[in-house]
């Protein structure tokens, strides 16, 4: 079986649309447009050991002064600070009475790059604050005032929950109610007034809501580049990468919002919608390097009427399409399944990439098996379009002779060679493009287990082979200086991806019907040098699926070449197509009639030569 020149052209703009995509999903593109440099990984970490061993020890936020706060008497100064814990299988989270807010949240199956368990709430500067009219002309910060802790009760329906009280003689009174769900990862809090008009002006609760979110994963710079502010305004979701300081203004449509890294979530949700035009401010850059982005936000919402309660859900969890759809508020739009021009992918992730991982996930122990039989599964799938594909180069083999006796007779005349032979094509029933077109088709399929290999919570922290965690690069050994374009670390993966892709282009480029051409046989190297650049800091599970993606395409190659194409049986059937009348489709007639002009004004100009 042999390659034409037009299967060569597809592959080829294939593979350079391919790489384009792998170079703008890279993390050096994206470290590099967010002004992270890979080569500053080192420094990064070690900085951050540091900053978490100060957070260690501080853990807590910060006593705000409210003794000169003229309380009216909503504070009991009888009242000491104290906390309440809310825990179900999922999290446990830690409440504070100064403020009557989260003070931690810890997810208990889920652990940081330090082997301990994810604490949203690691910087003190996380917390929530709103102002109450205390007095006339005075106001106090909710966050400085200490609440009555009720304890915690158990519901009929097992929900835990908890309550805290501010409360004065005249009838004022604030109350926060925090009720959790078993196995769950939203909390609800219930804001309910007495007296509202007196405590809120205009009867609106603003709401600040300030976060430092904390790394999680080992590679601090890659995190980075998948950090997002992620909201749903007037129904559609939508996001902003959190690379530059940026300011974002929302509208009283906004039903929640929150942010993104790489595999877990923090949002908060007002089903009515925010108002008062919501807002985010974020700074991307500590210096000290203690966190991976500081957030702002500050949201308004009117009670109407005799309304006396304001309620939300905070989510503090991990990034999982499967948990986050269970909400039915479009929060599992944030796993990114697909972007950009491949945006489409995503629905061929959930529909069906998703549900075959899970019940391979659910029968399958070994995330590295799951990984190879996902493989496995997809290229059967593919394998007639695969099939198809060689199929049109036979066709082409078989014809070359015919090809080249029309080549060596209108040497001088390309555009007469090319109507005769699409007239050979068209005769014996081959179409020029049978080589590219069935390629193109497996692109979806490819960039879909592109993004899906890259978002899958399921892979973080599972380990295979030499790889520790597929959800990150795979290293065999450490570079004592970073490389321009690969990095500081040799991923054996990545290795295993490049020479397998290597021996499928080699092995291509030998059936090649014409490799006269002295750039042809440079051509088989371009392509896997440079994923390995491309790949060498991408996670393990991409890589892995990469190498037995290519490994099961060249075995497929060489068995539907020896072993399922009859050559005898193809020559035959272009014999046999040739008896038939020939059918022209109007594109056709449309393509030759305009051949057949350009060749007609082509002669009239070279007579026009000749008589001069």
């Amino acid at each position: 079986m042999g390659m034409d020149k037009n299967t060569v052209i597809g592959f080829l703009l294939i593979g350079a649309m391919l790489i384009v995509m792998f170079i703008i999903n890279s993390p050096s593109y994206q470290n590099n447009t967010s002004g992270v440099n890979p080569a500053d990984s080192a420094r990064i970490a070690d900085s951050m050991a540091k900053a978490n061993n100060q957070i260690k020890q501080n853990n807590q936020p910060p006593t705000p002064v409210i003794t000169q706060v003229n309380t009216g008497g909503l504070v009991d100064s009888t009242v000491t600070e104290e906390t309440r814990v809310l825990e179900n299988e999922c999290t446990k989270i830690v409440l504070s009475n100064r403020g009557a807010q989260p003070v931690s949240v810890v997810m208990k199956k889920y652990k940081d790059y330090r082997d301990s368990c994810f604490d949203f709430f690691r910087s003190p500067y996380n917390h929530l604050n709103y102002k109450i009219n205390t007095a006339t002309n005075a106001t106090a910060d909710i966050r400085g005032l200490l609440f009555k802790a009720t304890a915690v009760t158990k519901n009929p329906d097992q929900s835990q929950s908890v309550s805290f009280e501010l409360a004065d003689s005249t009838g004022r009174k604030v109350v926060h109610r925090y009720t959790i769900r078993p196995n769950d990862y939203m909390l609800q809090l219930d804001i309910e007034f007495m007296g509202v008009e007196r405590l809120l002006s205009q009867q609106i609760l603003h709401l600040n809501w300030y976060t430092d979110i904390a790394y999680a994963e080992k590679d601090h710079a890659y995190e980075k580049t998948q950090a997002q502010f992620v909201y749903n305004e007037d129904g559609d979701y939508d996001f902003s990468a959190l690379s530059s300081d940026d300011d974002i203004e929302l509208n009283d449509k906004t039903s929640w919002f929150g942010v993104k890294q790489h595999f877990f979530v923090q949002a908060i949700i007002q089903p009515d919608g925010f108002e008062n035009k919501s807002k985010w401010i974020t700074t991307p850059d500590d210096k000290d390097n203690r966190f991976l982005t500081r957030l702002e936000s500050n949201m308004g919402y009117k009670l109407r009427g005799d309304q006396q309660k304001a309620s939300f859900k905070l989510y503090y969890g991990p990034s999982d399409y499967n948990i986050l759809k269970q909400y039915n508020s479009g929060l599992e739009q944030i796993v990114p399944y697909g972007s950009g021009i491949f945006s489409f992918v995503k629905y061929i992730n959930r529909h069906f990439l998703l549900p075959v991982f899970n019940f391979l996930r659910d029968h399958i122990a070994s995330m590295g098996i799951v990984v190879l039989l996902l493989t496995l599964f997809i290229r059967l799938i593919t394998s007639p379009i695969l099939y198809k594909s060689y199929l049109s180069g036979a066709k082409m083999k078989v014809l070359k002779p015919e090809v080249d006796a029309l080549r060596e007779k209108y040497k001088d005349d390309q555009q007469a060679f090319g109507m005769e032979q699409m007239k050979l094509w068209k005769s014996a029933g081959v179409n020029p493009l049978g080589g590219c077109i069935p390629a193109l088709l497996q692109i979806p399929i490819f960039m879909s287990l592109y993004f899906f290999f890259q978002a899958n919570i399921d892979l973080r922290g599972a380990s295979f082979l030499w790889a520790s965690d597929l959800a990150q690069y795979d290293s065999i050994a450490t570079i004592p200086f970073s490389i321009p374009f690969y990095g500081d670390h040799v991923s054996l993966f990545t290795l295993t991806a490049v020479v397998t892709s290597l021996l499928i282009s080699l092995y291509g480029m030998s059936n090649m019907q014409d490799n006269s051409n002295p750039m042809m046989k440079y051509l088989p190297f371009i392509f896997p040098i440079l994923l390995l650049g491309i790949f060498n800091g991408l996670p393990a599970a991409l890589t892995w699926y990469y190498t037995v993606s290519n490994t099961v395409t060249l075995v497929l190659q060489i068995i539907i070449q020896k072993y399922i194409i009859n050559h005898d049986k193809i020559l035959a059937e272009i014999e046999e197509n040739r008896k038939k009348p020939v059918k022209k489709s109007k594109m056709q007639e449309r393509i030759e009639a305009m051949q057949e002009s350009q060749r007609k004004l082509q002669d009239l100009k070279n007579r026009s030569s000749g008589s001069k």
